[in-house]
């Protein structure tokens, strides 16, 4: 079954065998349900089916909404349309190159031509903005694929007349107001289609005959690409990459040819396509996505292999290093431990199938891409599947390998302290702990989305219903940054609750894995019941929702005072902190700053 979700896929095996896929898939537990709206520009039928059997191996549930053929202008503003019965969680806007109501005449002035041009980007913006208003969800939209043919010719490039040109501009506009529309996403066609063959992609028999936009080859990558910033949006896009070292970082095997005989620079291809790969995986690195090391090798050999004049990653690259003879899927699940990550956050890189086969099954959590042995399609196998894809990059994703690094000195230090409390005071915590700032909501709403362990009630929100509860005077709200001698760590906390009556019912309360047993979440609980009896609140009331992840804070708060109330909900259960009187300081080693 994972076969056909890994790169390259099996779009011939997806389309003949969808029914099949989407029973097997759909009898799996613990499935988020999330109602999607497919707003299409042509026919989208197969793309709903693709879709769904994607989300659903992305452990999603949807149900759709899908606009009649070419009715995606109107569902969205008349509002009549079955639309707002519906109250999508997501949109989907499937428009291509064919939706562009008019391109540019032979004969029409550069004035024409703007005002064409302003034309089109007001009708997105319009359709943009009324969902904002009426729906505040997250929108995917297209953007435009080159051409299916070129009237000039090379010319099309660059006359002002051009097709190519006219599409080219419409796509940087739809860039410059995805970048300043935090809820709009876009699904970047035009590189699809470039990769999949504009030759292929513009198959005018399916668009004469059933009115598809593309080929039916393509709509399996289309779903894929779809799916991956759902994925994405909702924290669901993966942590870490793990990484073998012989033959998959380099050439070669460094424990038999030694330092001098493994294959990586500029020498030959093969040890130039190694090259490339390492420089692939570290900006990956640098762009957030932390990467482990899991050998079988002798670890002064393993270690060895990053003193190479030409290697591109160095061992300060990795927030985990496992290299010894022990089965690699219980190293993995070691190294999730190491970095208090959930092991399903984890992709595993191997060249060896005997190893990926053997983790695949021992550790059916772990994502193994089909690696295979040629290292010159590595990239093009990792890059495909969308794994790692991001929606937004927040200063913390651009630090977070320096977080762990930090965590790592930690530990060091740990051992040198006679008790845990002087060794926690030893750290020189500070934290700043303030209500939802606008400059901090992407990682708020990234980190809500992404925290499963430390996470009493696990809600998932987008960035709209965020700002919406950062602007409502019925919440109170706190983030948490944490920073100490060793360096920054960035947000790190989150709280959120409404206030009803005279208590305070915590919607949300979850923390970052990298700052488990600081005492953080004194802290947040310590200012939350300031602020609460600054309102003229009496009592807080939380909630603790189980799931498979989270039974770390089961007694959370019963160990924060918090008796345990009768009734209880839905599932899981409730707690009360009675604040009209006394309330005593939890908080012992953290300075706390405004």
């Amino acid at each position: 079954m994972t076969n056909y979700f890994t790169y390259p896929l099996d779009t011939t095996g997806l389309l003949r065998k969808k029914r099949a896929i989407r029973r097997d898939l759909s009898n799996r537990k613990n499935l988020d349900v999330k109602r999607v709206a497919i707003l299409g520009g042509s026919t989208t039928a197969e793309i709903k089916d693709m879709l769904e059997l994607f989300l659903l191996h992305a452990d999603i549930r949807p149900v759709f909404y899908e606009s009649e053929y070419n009715r995606y202008f109107e569902d969205v503003m008349f509002p009549e349309s079955g639309l707002k019965d519906f109250r999508p969680e997501i949109i989907y806007i499937h428009t291509t190159s064919l939706n562009i109501r008019r391109f540019p005449a032979l004969n029409e002035s550069s004035e024409v031509i703007d005002g064409l041009l302003a034309g089109e980007m007001n009708r997105f913006a319009d359709l943009w903005e009324r969902i904002e208003q009426d729906y505040g969800c997250p929108v995917i939209q297209n953007n435009f694929e080159l051409p299916h043919y070129r009237i000039l010719g090379n010319l099309d490039a660059y006359d002002i007349h051009g097709r190519a040109r006219f599409i080219g501009l419409l796509n940087l506009r739809f860039s410059e107001e995805a970048r300043k529309r935090k809820n709009l996403y876009l699904n970047d066609i035009n590189y699809l289609a470039a990769w999949f063959g504009l030759e292929r992609w513009h198959d005018r028999l399916f668009w004469y005959s059933y009115k598809y936009a593309m080929n039916f080859e393509a709509i399996p990558l289309l779903a894929d690409s779809i799916a991956s910033i759902i994925r994405a949006i909702y924290g669901k896009a993966k942590k870490c990459l793990v990484l073998d070292l012989d033959n998959t970082l380099w050439g070669g095997v460094i424990g038999d040819d030694g330092l001098k005989g493994i294959r990586i620079g500029k020498e030959t291809p093969e040890a130039e396509a190694y090259t490339e790969f390492q420089r692939y995986v570290k900006e990956l690195k640098e762009r957030g996505v932390l990467l482990a090391v899991c050998s079988k090798n002798d670890e002064t050999n393993a270690r060895e292999g990053f003193t190479h004049p030409d290697t591109i990653l160095s061992l300060d690259d990795f927030a985990a290093f496992t290299a010894n003879w022990n089965p690699k899927h219980e190293n993995i699940r070691g190294i999730a431990g190491s970095l208090n990550i959930g092991i399903d956050s984890l992709v595993f890189a191997d060249d060896n199938p005997v190893e990926r086969e053997i983790v695949r099954t021992q550790a059916s959590e772990i994502t193994v891409p089909e690696l295979g042995s040629d290292v010159a399609k590595f990239i093009d196998i990792l890059d495909k599947t969308g794994l790692f894809e991001t929606v937004s990059l927040s200063a913390d994703d651009l630090q977070r390998n320096l977080f762990y690094a930090g965590n790592a000195e930690r530990e060091k230090q740990k051992e040198q302290y006679a008790s845990y409390d002087e060794f926690l005071r030893s750290l020189e915590m500070v934290a700043e702990i303030a209500p939802f700032s606008p400059i901090y909501l992407d990682r708020i709403t990234q980190l809500t989305n992404k925290t499963n362990q430390f996470n009493l009630t696990t809600r998932r929100y987008t960035l709209a219903e965020m700002q919406a509860i950062a602007a409502d005077l019925s919440h109170i709200t706190l983030y948490g940054r944490l920073r100490d001698r060793f360096g920054d760590n960035g947000i790190v906390s989150v709280m959120a609750g409404v206030i009803r009556g005279a208590e305070l019912h915590i919607d949300l309360w979850l923390m970052s894995c990298r700052v488990l047993k600081r005492g953080m979440e004194s802290a947040m609980l310590d200012s939350l019941v300031e602020r609460a009896k600054m309102r003229g609140l009496s009592g807080i009331v939380g909630y603790y929702l189980p799931t498979e992840k989270n039974g770390m804070v089961k007694e959370l708060f019963s160990e924060m005072g918090f008796s345990r109330l009768p009734e209880t909900p839905d599932i899981g259960t409730a707690w009360h902190l009675d604040i009209s009187e006394s309330y005593n300081l939890k908080n012992a080693c953290i300075t706390v700053t405004p």
